[in-house]
């Protein structure tokens, strides 16, 4: 891969094969991992991905263990 300029950054173009493998689309963020002499790419959840992955909690709490307002403000 080759490191070029893209404005007042620096750019790297991935591999059709990497981007495959790690399911990338456009839009997308990742992030580059440094570990030692290795950099490891990391997709970051998209959206989506996030709001689901909330909603897998939604009204797990007891009734007894929930937080109104005048509870929160006491904290």
């Amino acid at each position: 891969m080759k490191v070029v300029r893209w404005g007042n950054s620096l750019a790297v173009r991935l591999p059709v094969k990497l981007v495959r493998e790690l399911g990338l689309v456009e839009g997308d963020r990742i992030d580059l991992i440094r570990e030692h002499d290795v950099l490891r790419v990391h997709r970051l959840p998209r959206t989506h991905e996030v709001l689901d992955s909330l909603r897998k909690f939604r009204c797990r709490l007891p009734a007894s263990q929930r937080l109104g307002r005048d509870d929160a403000q006491r904290r």
